[in-house]
């Protein structure tokens, strides 16, 4: 060991660690960069020879050598008012979070939520400040997708933006997640079942209205267009979507919101007009977050992982970073989605 280092001028190289456990100098680099792609036994013996040796990574020298910044960005195109006020995010924030934990990355929470916020967002990483990008709550005609593809930068993102998505991908079965919630009505005899969608530029919010639409169509069910009001995901935009299928269709009978926001914006109007939740109107929700939990009658909710997803999209991008880093890249793009489960409570 000790000529080992009066070699490497006194501190030991990452191939020394390399040799000494007998992998190549690319395995040695993903383990110390914290990439999941190796074995249990492999870690276990570079962090073995790390030890032995005492090697310390020259982060300064790898940032150079490696044009890293050992920072990734969480970039979420809205305004601050939404993030704040929808718990999906907040979950998201503690499933990076906690991917990170173990890492020595450090992450960047960036809104961009208008143009003049987009344009400083597309220098800092034409600049290549970060290592990687991971994308939440993306829009179909959102350009930062194509940039990150053009400037190369490691990029994951949450919620495709349409069916041929191009970047790797992390999302909930908003499909099937819907399906369920609708199956479950008619399992209780509803019959004039409306929903209240979220914004229909957000892929996800399209695979919501499309279980939807599947699940009436199966049970017979006539597919009145009446029984459809599109809303944002706010509270706000639940309220005024409720109003709406109330003014269309008096006779609702159950009411899928595509988010628990906005379905406590429906709970409040249904309420103000005298209807009884679940006895007159249910109601479902989509998130399972604190708000299905703590409404009154607590809401029914179709729950997505959302810590989940952020974990595991944190995990896929530190992956590609850390192949890029030693020169392996991603053989494919992959497109994770995880399933979602319906949480029955008083509110259906």
């Amino acid at each position: 060991m000790a000529a080992a280092r009066v070699r490497s001028g006194g501190r030991p190289t990452l191939e020394e660690v390399a040799a000494r456990a007998g992998v190549g100098r690319g395995t040695a680099s993903r383990v110390i960069n914290g990439s999941p792609r190796v074995s249990a036994q492999t870690r276990e013996a570079v962090e073995a020879a790390v030890a032995e040796l005492g090697y310390v990574p020259n982060r300064a020298a790898r940032a150079l050598a490696g044009n890293r910044t050992d920072a990734i960005a969480l970039v979420v195109p809205e305004s601050e008012t939404r993030f704040f006020a929808e718990p999906y995010f907040s979950d998201i924030v503690r499933g990076v979070g906690a991917a990170l934990a173990d890492t020595e990355m450090q992450l960047l929470l960036t809104l961009a939520g208008n143009d003049r916020e987009r344009r400083r967002l597309a220098q800092y990483l034409t600049a290549h400040r970060v290592d990687g990008v991971l994308l939440v709550s993306v829009h179909a005609d959102d350009p930062l997708p194509d940039l990150l593809e053009q400037l190369g930068m490691p990029s994951v993102i949450s919620g495709r933006r349409h069916a041929a998505e191009t970047l790797p991908s992390v999302d909930s079965d908003n499909f099937e997640g819907a399906r369920a919630a609708v199956d479950h009505f008619i399992s209780r005899g509803r019959r004039s079942i409306a929903t209240i969608t979220g914004r229909l530029d957000v892929y996800g919010a399209q695979r919501r209205l499309d279980g939807y639409r599947k699940a009436v169509a199966a049970a017979g069910l006539d597919p009145d267009e009446r029984l459809i009001a599109p809303a944002d995901f706010s509270e706000e935009g639940g309220a005024r979507a409720m109003r709406e299928l109330l003014d269309r269709r008096p006779d609702v009978d159950a009411v899928f919101a595509a988010s628990d926001v906005m379905a406590a914006g429906a709970r409040q109007v249904l309420r103000e007009s005298g209807r009884r939740i679940p006895d007159d109107v249910a109601l479902i929700g989509f998130d399972d977050s604190a708000v299905a939990r703590h409404m009154d009658p607590p809401l029914t909710s179709v729950r997505q992982p959302i810590e989940e997803m952020g974990r595991t999209m944190t995990r896929v991008l530190l992956q590609e970073i850390a192949n890029r880093s030693s020169g392996d890249g991603l053989q494919e793009r992959p497109r994770i989605v995880l399933p979602t489960e319906l949480v029955v409570r008083d509110s259906s």
